[in-house]
């Protein structure tokens, strides 16, 4: 199982803590890998972008308007977490239903 995250996110911390033996993948230090990114936009679409953040709201409009996958290539911030492979199986964010679901 590969979490993407950020250390320092809170929630990615929490997952972390909860699934125990997981590789850790730092999108802020090494970027989230295109393929996860093209993988994660055909499962989840728009809300892989986390248009609540502070990265988000710093941005030129017409920065917003680029391609979702450039922006988070050049943003990894942006994106919504944790991101969790579990086998091939994407699961974004740490909500009830995603605990569920790899805790059992």
């Amino acid at each position: 199982m590969i979490l993407y995250g950020i250390k320092t996110c809170d929630t990615c911390r929490k997952a972390l803590k909860a699934l125990g033996n997981v590789t850790f993948h730092d999108v802020r230090a090494d970027g989230l890998p295109r393929e996860v990114a093209q993988a994660a936009w055909a499962r989840f679409g728009d809300a892989i972008v986390n248009r609540q953040s502070t990265t988000w709201r710093a941005l030129a409009e017409d920065e917003r308007a680029r391609d979702p996958l450039d922006l988070l290539a050049a943003h990894p911030t942006l994106m919504k977490r944790p991101l969790i492979d579990a086998g091939g199986t994407l699961y974004l964010g740490w909500g009830k239903d995603t605990q569920a679901a790899l805790l059992g």
